[in-house]
């Protein structure tokens, strides 16, 4: 069974830092580019970072600088890193690979 589970949400001060993980099933790890997005209340899911099976990463333009994402390929798990947390991150957190969506982590930033 196909799976990726998301881990790591929760609520954090402005400034702060969160890391989430994603597991996914190894036929959906292995050779094929891990990714995130996130969806905040009203508004559509936009990406914001990838991992590509070789460790090329991307990331949008509002979190360059302050989130990182990384993979453990033993672990079958890719992380965000996520620092300087604003309210503006205020969202559910996805991992996304090939056409597989995990069921989501909230992530509340507010004082």
């Amino acid at each position: 069974q196909v799976q990726l589970v998301e881990s790591g949400g929760g609520l954090v001060q402005p400034g702060g830092s969160l890391r989430l993980s994603c597991a996914a099933s190894g036929s959906i790890f292995s050779g094929h580019a891990m990714n995130w997005y996130r969806q905040a209340p009203g508004k559509q899911r936009e990406f914001v970072a990838s991992i590509t099976s070789g460790g090329i990463t991307n990331y949008r333009d509002s979190v360059k600088g302050r989130f990182t994402i990384s993979r453990d390929n033993a672990k079958n798990t890719v992380y965000l890193q996520m620092n300087s947390l604003k309210p503006e991150d205020t969202a559910v957190y996805y991992c996304y690979s090939v056409v597989y969506w995990g069921q989501g982590t909230q992530v509340t930033v507010s004082s």
